[in-house]
């Protein structure tokens, strides 16, 4: 597909441009109304592709924990043995806890650990299932607020009995740019993975405690162009951390669910290299 059309698509999620002028654009681009409506189903997510994946090794669960103004509602999954696991906290995108997340928070469960998929969108009744409002409402919660029910997300895993009191996170798009904001303001986090997400400010890299992974997608000039500012100031501060751009790429590669920009060579690397650093950091430590 034309990259131009995939980067109208990324300036529609990722800004104020609305549903109408995006399909204007999207016809120009694609030369016609009735082309745009063919293209249209191949740029949106498509979350049959989530419900593939399954395993008998885990149990699920819906939870919640305290946050500042009430309850947060989140996905739960840990293995089925019975004994102490490292914890993730998962976080998703900007049109909150979809089926592609969930299936993400599973899948890492089934690697070994308790993993947490948090709703964001908890204080405004939590995520709708129409994803043009759940985008609107991610731009409606309270920045500071909203850290604080992550940060309490991170408390609740640490908390848990069956927990070896290890945690990380992970985070895309909007949640790599949670990621790495977690990691600058909990110095107990063990690591911290953020996939095509925002950089940290780099003047609060001193803070991070935490080992950082991070993977973006060569195309996405948006994310990419805050890259040489926060890997300098990474360096400067001695800083554990991993930068992986995969050449040829769009942001959103890990999405399965989103046909055009999904590269499963990238996705099952950056998987691996992810897995391997909650494995090393997340082992079992006695409480």
């Amino acid at each position: 597909m034309d990259q131009k059309i995939i980067t109208l698509y990324d300036e529609y999620t990722h800004s104020q441009l609305n549903r109408k002028d995006f399909m204007k654009k999207l016809a120009l681009l694609a030369g016609g109304t009735a082309m745009a409506m063919t293209i249209l189903p191949l740029l949106e997510n498509n979350y049959a592709a989530a419900a593939s994946f399954t395993s008998d090794e885990i149990l699920i669960e819906n939870i919640t924990y305290a946050g500042v103004d009430g309850e947060m509602k989140a996905v739960l999954a840990k293995p089925k043995t019975d004994k102490k696991f490292g914890c993730v906290l998962v976080i998703h995108e900007n049109r909150g806890l979809n089926p592609h997340i969930i299936e993400v928070t599973k899948r890492v469960a089934a690697e070994g650990f308790i993993a947490l998929g948090v709703d964001a969108l908890s204080p405004l009744g939590g995520t709708p299932a129409d994803e043009d409002k759940g985008r609107e409402l991610i731009g409606k919660l309270d920045p500071e607020k909203n850290l604080q029910n992550y940060l309490k997300g991170l408390e609740y895993l640490r908390n848990r009995k069956d927990t070896n009191g290890k945690v990380a996170c992970m985070g895309f798009c909007w949640g790599g740019g949670m990621a790495n904001k977690l990691a600058v303001n909990d110095p107990k986090l063990q690591a911290a993975v953020a996939y095509y997400g925002a950089q940290a400010n780099p003047a609060d890299v001193p803070k991070i405690k935490a080992s950082l992974m991070l993977h973006y997608g060569g195309l996405d000039e948006r994310i990419n162009a805050g890259i040489p500012a926060y890997e300098q100031a990474l360096k400067e501060n001695n800083k554990d951390y991993k930068i992986y751009i995969y050449d040829g790429v769009n942001h959103a590669f890990n999405n399965n669910t989103s046909p055009t920009r999904y590269n499963e060579v990238a996705a099952k690397l950056a998987w691996s290299r992810t897995m391997e650093l909650f494995k090393n950091k997340l082992a079992t430590l006695s409480r």
